[in-house]
């Protein structure tokens, strides 16, 4: 199998129709072997109907139900877990991703890049939804240093060991191409045509600013204190019990020197909560650095890499074909 289309669906009976005329369309155009995985997130419209028909008419099509809505992010994971494709394609099922664009990101792959991003550079979507996005990409590039002008977009293509090597849940799949950069792997954006929703309504409101801000936090927290949490633990808490001996030595002196008492002074307070904290977090990080040590002891070290080049392998290969 070269391509594994994986569409998560929740509640889109209306489109579910014209994006598989769509799709077959194209994909038949491409000349590759392919396949399409519709991951039903629990619609209650009558899209599962929809699909177990286009189903029975189509053995190129798969389609996974879920048992209730769990979110994107979980659809997304069924749908990675069943992709044979040796490149995955994800995009919504709203209509608003075009299929025409599969091909240029393809094309992208390639040239070398493990996960192609499409960018909506003209994107036809309400100011409810336009703001809070440009806000939270701007904010991840920032602080992630990933130079990607749509992060959360619908639409990527990726080789199957990207999908198979990252982990998404909650509603991490917003920051995909991140947590591909943090993996090593080498990503990229193209721009892409962008529709009008057709049917239906938008499944997410302005709360997901929020949300994503939180996962924010999470994806960078675990790509760079993940295997040394002690790092941050420690830096934190070796700060606090700093300042906290320096309180109550300053405290001490004062105390020795007989100017004024001292065991009503909230600075004591200070001092104290400083010191006992700060020793507490780095117990934490200790902690940490004990089960990450744990967990790597049983790790593949060879799980980061790519390729194997060497001089006995390639002497090998040379006997065989001699």
């Amino acid at each position: 199998m070269e391509l594994s289309l994986v569409i998560p669906v929740y509640n889109e009976v209306e489109s579910l129709p014209h994006l598989y005329t769509k799709l077959v369309q194209q994909l038949e155009a491409l000349g590759k072997t392919w396949e399409i995985i519709f991951v039903d997130d629990g619609s209650k419209d009558g899209s599962t109907e929809v699909l177990k028909r286009l189903q029975s008419e189509d053995s190129r099509i798969t389609v996974a139900i879920q048992r209730r809505n769990f979110g994107k992010s979980l659809a997304l994971a069924v749908g990675f877990e069943l992709a044979r494709g040796d490149v995955i394609i994800t995009m919504d099922a709203d209509l608003q991703d075009e299929p025409s664009e599969i091909p240029n990101l393809l094309a992208k792959i390639d040239e070398g890049y493990d996960l192609v991003v499409g960018w909506k550079k003209k994107r036809h979507d309400p100011l409810s939804k336009t703001i809070p996005s440009y806000i939270a990409n701007r904010i991840t590039r920032l602080l992630t240093g990933v130079q990607l002008h749509d992060m959360n977009s619908g639409l990527k293509a990726m080789q199957a060991e990207v999908a198979r090597t990252i982990r998404i849940y909650g509603d991490l799949h917003r920051y995909i191409p991140i947590i591909a950069h943090y993996n090593g792997f080498a990503v990229t954006e193209i721009p892409v045509v962008h529709h009008q929703r057709q049917f239906g309504r938008s499944k997410y409101g302005p709360g997901r600013l929020l949300r994503g801000g939180f996962d924010l936090l999470t994806v960078v927290f675990v790509a760079n204190y993940r295997y040394r949490p002690l790092h941050l633990f420690g830096g934190i808490g070796s700060l606090m019990t700093f300042l906290g001996l320096v309180i109550n030595a300053y405290l001490t002196i004062e105390w020795f020197r007989g100017d004024r008492p001292i065991g009503d002074r909230p600075l004591l307070t200070l001092g104290v909560l400083l010191m006992i904290v700060g020793v507490q977090l780095l117990t934490i990080g200790l902690l940490a650095e004990l089960l990450v040590s744990s967990i790597q002891q049983r790790a593949n070290p060879l799980d980061t890499v790519r390729q194997v080049l060497s001089v006995s392998s390639a002497q090998k290969e040379f006997n065989r074909e001699s």
